[in-house]
C-alpha cells in the first residue's frame, strides 16, 4: 500500500474553495497581485494559502506574512469578530499578518505599497 508523501495536506473542499477565490478575486486583490508576484517587492508570495483551517489571500513563506486585503463585509461586527479570532490564532502560529483596504489597493496603491515595504523591510531585519 502506497503511503501518502504529506499527512496535512488539504482536503478537497479546501483545495476547490481556494481554486474559487482565486477566480473571483476583488479587484483590490487583482490589483495587489499585481504588484507583488514574481518576487517584484523581493519576496515571493502566493495567493490564496491555506493554513490551519483557514486560507489566507497572500502569504510570503520566507517572512511568515500574510496580507489580507479587506473590503466593505469586513466592517460587519460578525466578521470582525471572526477575524480577531482567526488573526489570534494565525499570531500564535507566528505569523505575521497585515491588512489593507480593497478600495486603497485599487485607489492609492502606492500607499499599500509603501505599507507592505516598511512591513517586510522589518521583517527582513529581524531574519539578518
Amino acid at each position: 500500500m502506497k503511503q501518502k508523501r504529506f499527512t496535512n495536506l488539504p482536503d478537497n473542499d479546501q483545495k476547490r474553495q481556494r481554486r474559487i477565490l482565486r477566480r473571483t478575486q476583488t479587484k483590490g486583490e487583482q490589483s495587489l497581485w499585481m504588484q507583488i508576484r514574481n518576487r517584484k517587492i523581493g519576496f515571493k508570495f502566493r495567493r490564496q494559502v491555506s493554513i490551519g483551517n483557514c486560507i489566507v489571500d497572500f502569504y510570503c513563506h520566507e517572512l511568515k506574512l500574510i496580507l489580507e486585503v479587506d473590503d466593505g463585509i469586513h466592517n460587519e461586527s460578525e466578521q470582525k469578530q471572526h477575524d480577531f479570532r482567526r488573526d489570534a490564532w494565525l499570531k500564535s502560529k507566528g505569523f505575521k499578518i497585515l491588512r489593507v483596504i480593497n478600495e486603497d489597493c485599487i485607489f492609492d496603491m502606492d500607499f499599500v505599497l509603501k505599507k507592505i515595504n516598511e512591513k517586510v523591510k522589518d521583517l527582513k531585519n529581524k531574519i539578518i
